[in-house]
């Protein structure tokens, strides 16, 4: 099994702190956001490579976070050639880069750069594997309506199948939503192509492909329980530091 971590965005919505430095590299309690999630991925025996695809403006901060980061397992780094917010692939379109530049064959677990959570991926993945070969989705509740339409909502049937997921709704119907991280056993990774084929400009969003990918497959969502932060304004990157440490 092969680990993606989506690391190649533009964090805008966090400047100043990210016009020049990646979002996952920025520090909750001493450490980049990114350590919190190697660990994470480190204790996954069948995993056997971590790949970050980043983009060309900050490789160069990733191959120094790289080179005095001690790993057990490889770390590689894919620049996906983009060097500004305007020519972006996308969540989806820096997916199926690093699946075609890795060659990737393998199952493939993929998890956003700017995720710090509670959990165990090993109890994600056991969740996952029982469901033969079909995707899952990593999915919180976050409680609260109103909050939830700044993500993807899930509706969930008494299997934790995927019965009904909206992106960024006015109106939530539930308050469990999607977190970016995914599992796509091999046999599923070609239609991270086929998406690609008929998303218009401004579906490269993982949760637009979640959403198309329900009306085709049996999508699965295991629950977390305990904390999530998902880095993407201010306010909850000062929460995260204040709050979050790995137990």
């Amino acid at each position: 099994m092969k680990a993606l971590i989506l690391a190649a965005g533009y964090a805008r919505r966090l400047y100043p702190l990210t016009k020049e430095f990646p979002k996952p590299l920025l520090l909750v309690r001493h450490r980049p956001i990114i350590d919190y999630i190697i660990d994470k991925l480190e204790s996954v025996d069948q995993i056997n490579e971590i790949i970050v695809v980043t983009n060309s403006k900050f490789i160069s901060r990733f191959k120094v976070w790289a080179s005095k980061h001690p790993t057990k397992k490889r770390i590689s780094l894919v620049d996906d050639l983009t060097k500004t917010h305007s020519d972006r692939r996308g969540a989806i379109g820096d997916m199926n880069f690093a699946v075609n530049k890795k060659r990737i064959k393998d199952d493939l677990l993929v998890i956003g750069g700017d995720n710090l959570f509670d959990g165990d991926l090993n109890v994600f993945l056991d969740f996952a594997k029982a469901r033969r070969n079909k995707p899952v989705i990593g999915a919180y509740n976050i409680r609260k309506l109103h909050a939830a339409r700044e993500y993807g909502v899930i509706k969930l049937d008494k299997e934790n199948r995927v019965i009904d997921f909206e992106e960024k709704p006015n109106w939530p119907k539930t308050a469990l939503i999607a977190m970016c991280l995914y599992y796509f056993p091999k046999e599923k990774l070609k239609l991270i192509r086929e998406y690609l084929d008929v998303k218009t400009a401004h579906n490269d969003a993982t949760g637009f492909y979640i959403d198309w990918l329900t009306k085709r497959e049996r999508v699965f969502a295991f629950i977390f329980h305990g904390r999530w932060f998902d880095i993407g304004h201010h306010k909850f990157y000062e929460e995260a530091k204040h709050k979050f440490f790995m137990v």
